[in-house]
């Protein structure tokens, strides 16, 4: 019989987060207590917030099912690993689709693990070769994990860093905010020695540290994050113009790309062109075309046509090589 009542209501909540039902008295034999009890412990449960269900009846029971809120989780020990690997996997290597959030999940899940899971991940990490797009450089988990747990904590961070000239150079920041442009990771700060907003290529720091020292965010220049870090691109590149023909309709572009990249031009019911300036890096606007989702062409500039060559050619559906005729990612203007 299970006496300490907060190590039943863990093991209680173990069970009902297997999506099944559980009849109250196979619960009562787990948990080795009476019905009453276990009706007593459910309610707690509810009081905690998670939503559990009950069904009347003789085949009835209990459920914890969706609710308003995410309530805890209690993972067992394969749980916990699989998924500390899964995120460690994304987020060393960047995939579009792991945005901060689960980089925020992979530091509050590995600051619990203990150290005979810990070892687990490690070991599973190194002896996993992933397959992703991007030009290769990948990330330390532990350092997306230190910087996110920094943003979050409103923590000073120190931490060594390689420019692309390859001077190196010692930081001491205020972190505002990890973000992903899918192929790489920024890190937006206010640096303190300069005085000034900066962003940070996630892939060039090292020695990340969290000096404890707590700070009042201050106001970024502009509306969000990413916005700050697109106009820095710009302003380090300088602009250029481009023009690409895409086989869907204005609509379907515009409703897939960031508006400043501006309107597209109807051309028919399933052809248009988008012109424009931008600063933005070429990898990032080749991966932005490429989800889109349909066939185009790069017509403008060159850069961003050898870009899109690299990054696989044909931006169609099928995925294949272009046919006599058909279109691709990275032919010359259209006739």
């Amino acid at each position: 019989m299970t006496t300490d009542t907060p190590a039943r209501l863990l093991t209680l909540l173990s069970l009902l987060q297997t999506p099944r039902e559980w009849p109250g008295g196979e619960l009562a034999d787990r948990l080795g207590v009476s019905r009453r009890t276990v009706r007593r412990d459910i309610d707690r449960l509810r009081e905690l917030g998670y939503p559990v269900q009950a069904t009347m009846g003789a085949d009835g029971g209990y459920r914890l099912v969706a609710g308003k809120a995410m309530p805890p989780l209690v993972l067992d020990d394969e749980e916990a690993v699989a998924i500390a690997v899964g995120l460690r996997a994304g987020a060393g290597h960047a995939v579009e689709g792991v945005e901060e959030a689960s980089v925020r999940a992979l530091a509050k899940l590995e600051q619990v693990l203990p150290s005979r899971l810990r070892h687990r991940v490690s070991t599973l990490q190194a002896a996993t070769t992933p397959l992703t797009s991007g030009d290769g450089a990948s990330i330390a988990p532990e350092t997306l994990t230190v910087m996110a747990a920094s943003v979050a904590g409103q923590e000073r961070l120190r931490f060594a860093y390689r420019a692309g000239d390859g001077t190196g150079s010692r930081r001491l920041v205020e972190p505002y905010r990890l973000v992903s442009t899918g192929r790489r990771w920024y890190l937006v700060a206010y640096d303190l020695d300069r005085g000034d907003w900066r962003t940070f290529r996630v892939d060039r720091v090292s020695e990340p540290f969290a000096t404890g020292a707590r700070f009042a965010p201050r106001e970024l220049p502009t509306g969000s994050a990413a916005e700050y870090l697109r106009q820095s691109m710009w302003r380090r590149q300088g602009t250029y113009e481009f023009a690409v023909t895409f086989a869907a309709s204005a609509e379907v572009v515009s409703a897939r790309l960031p508006g400043w990249l501006g309107v597209p031009e109807p051309l028919g019911a399933e052809r248009c062109r988008l012109r424009g300036t931008t600063g933005d890096p070429v990898e990032w606007m080749g991966v932005r075309l490429a989800m889109v989702g349909c066939e185009f062409v790069v017509e403008a500039p060159e850069e961003l046509v050898l870009c899109v060559r690299e990054l696989g050619g044909p931006a169609g559906a099928g995925g294949g090589r272009p046919g006599p005729g058909e279109w691709s990612a990275c032919d010359g203007p259209l006739g």
